[in-house]
């Protein structure tokens, strides 16, 4: 190896992410990436799948009842924002009628 070779491998240095693995080379004297190599994504098995797939459908369904549990909230609290204006009104009508 020559001395031109070494003084250009002491200039590049590699990263590695931490996250997805991928793997860079840089050269810090031109301060860009000369290389790049994706991370091997890890292989989930099929328990892990079925497991994953098992919460998601858990999910929905904690969130399709609160949605439904919210509407039937807000339909009783419309229903008795409507009584109280009807008796309002039937109120106002007897007092007319005085």
């Amino acid at each position: 190896m020559g001395d031109r070779d070494k003084e250009r491998k002491d200039k590049v240095f590699q990263l590695v992410c931490p996250h997805c693995g991928a793997r860079l080379w840089v050269d810090s004297e031109l301060q860009e990436i000369i290389q790049s190599e994706k991370g091997e994504k890890k292989k989930a098995s099929f328990d892990e799948l079925l497991l994953k797939e098992k919460k998601k459908t858990e999910e929905l369904e904690q969130k399709f009842e609160s949605t439904v549990e919210l509407h039937k909230k807000k339909l009783e609290k419309a229903k008795e924002e409507f009584e109280k204006a009807l008796e309002k009104v039937e109120k106002d009508e007897n007092c007319k009628e005085e």
